[in-house]
């Protein structure tokens, strides 16, 4: 009998192991969406930020300041996501095997692809500053 319960007993704790196991991982998948969701709203949130800059010819005095500090946020936002590529890259959260090849062939990429637009947002920006800076004080 003291097997039969035992065996009863290990039975049960095996169920509900499976149980939270099954949660876990739903909450897992629930939360990489939630990340993922996010990720894209923040890269959609930058580029409206972003986009007046890149189609702006010359700054006019009353809409200066609004495109400096949405300029300003944008380029905030992109080396944000430029650091945490890095330390994805740089020091991979799986360190109990190897990191796969196109993970960091991918990783290298997106990193080049954000700092040239980080690169070309700032150049943007001074060339505006330069051919506004002869028509008189900008801020």
């Amino acid at each position: 009998m003291k097997s039969s319960k035992q065996q009863h007993e290990n039975l049960r704790w095996t169920e509900i192991v499976n149980k939270q196991k099954m949660k876990r991982a739903k909450s897992t998948g629930f939360r990489k969406k939630i990340i993922i969701g996010f990720v894209i709203i923040l890269w959609v949130l930058t580029a409206w930020l972003l986009y007046p800059l890149i189609n702006l010819d010359s700054v006019d005095m009353e809409n200066a300041k609004e495109y400096l500090y949405r300029s300003a946020i944008g380029i905030t936002i992109m080396l944000i996501f430029f650091g945490k590529t890095l330390i994805d890259l740089l020091f991979p959260q799986v360190t109990f095997k190897e990191t796969p090849l196109m993970n960091t062939i991918f990783l290298t990429i997106y990193s080049f692809a954000i700092a040239g637009g980080i690169i070309f947002m700032v150049v943007r920006m001074i060339v505006l500053y330069m051919k506004s800076r002869k028509t008189g004080f900008l801020f």
